[in-house]
């Protein structure tokens, strides 16, 4: 196997996000196995179902070589772990269930990777770790950048501050780890663009995180450069396509709905608020689904 193919583990490989990993990363050349509570999805997918607040089977799945007759576990059994499962938004079940889900999934993954001795561990982190909703945390400037102060203004977006917080942690006292903190934007299928329309007239729908949105087709591309990030440590980067759900200039957004806030740089057009310029310096993202072309 080629170094740039790697065997990968994704927990949540049945999520919205997994359900267009898993088949990307495969296509790329990646062996690919699921970690999710939910059952296979043919008898011939590679996966184990797995509690992952439960760190005995959170390990046991992190340690996962081969299958059938040739499964058994071993240290290293991955080159990297794709972290994407957990509760996707607030109020979903009690907020102190929440926290209990989120946290300890995390902690129970970073922790039996660094005690198998994987050493890349990619994390679905997300853009409401800054403040979203921005229009009740008196956001401070645009556009949006990974210096921005984090802010957990409900349990979801809480759990995702300490998880950033919990990576940086991780790595301070593991040098050689490196647990890349994707922040992804609200994330998209090509079959939720029809309602796009819908917010035209009324932009305060989208108001909430700055009209921002990211294809899930993208996101899978991003997660896989990610994969080829070398450097080590915690590090964090906003996936996000470069326009706006609105075909309202974004200036003339921030004029109605935000005056009083700090332009960092000149906005033109449609222009992302949420800057994606780090992802594709650092790791060559470039968005390559927009819904302006495929509504």
């Amino acid at each position: 196997m080629s170094q740039s193919i790697k065997r990968v583990a994704v927990t949540g490989g049945h999520g919205k996000v997994g359900k267009r990993l898993v088949p990307y990363l495969k296509k790329c050349g990646h062996d690919v196995f699921v970690i999710d509570r939910d059952s296979p999805l043919d008898l011939e997918e590679p996966m184990m179902q797995v509690d992952l607040e439960d760190f005995g089977q959170t390990l046991d799945a992190l340690s996962s070589v081969g299958k059938d007759v040739y499964g058994r576990p071993e240290p290293k059994a991955f080159d990297a772990v794709i972290h994407l499962a957990s509760m996707p938004h607030p109020r979903m079940i009690p907020d102190s269930d929440e926290f209990r889900v989120n946290m300890v999934t995390t902690y129970n993954v970073f922790e039996a990777a660094r005690r198998l001795g994987i050493k890349d561990i990619i994390w679905a982190a997300s853009e409401v770790g800054t403040g979203v909703p921005y229009d009740k945390t008196d956001a401070p400037y645009v556009p949006v950048d990974e210096d921005y102060p984090m802010r957990g203004y409900n349990v979801y977006a809480l759990t995702k501050v300490l998880g950033e917080e919990m990576a940086r942690q991780f790595c301070l006292n593991d040098p050689s780890l490196r647990i890349t903190c994707l922040r992804l934007s609200n994330v998209m299928d090509p079959e939720e663009y029809a309602k796009f329309e819908t917010w035209q007239d009324d932009p305060t729908v989208r108001l909430w995180n700055f009209w921002t949105y990211v294809d899930n087709r993208d996101v899978a591309q991003a997660i896989e450069l990610a994969l080829h990030h070398e450097a080590r440590g915690k590090d964090e980067f906003f996936i996000t396509n470069d326009e706006t759900v609105m075909r309202t200039p974004s200036s003339a957004l921030l004029d109605a709905h935000y005056p009083n806030i700090e332009r960092r740089k000149e906005i033109t057009g449609n222009q992302v608020l949420l800057s994606n310029e780090k992802a594709k310096r650092v790791l060559g993202f470039k968005p390559a689904y927009s819904w302006l072309n495929e509504i």
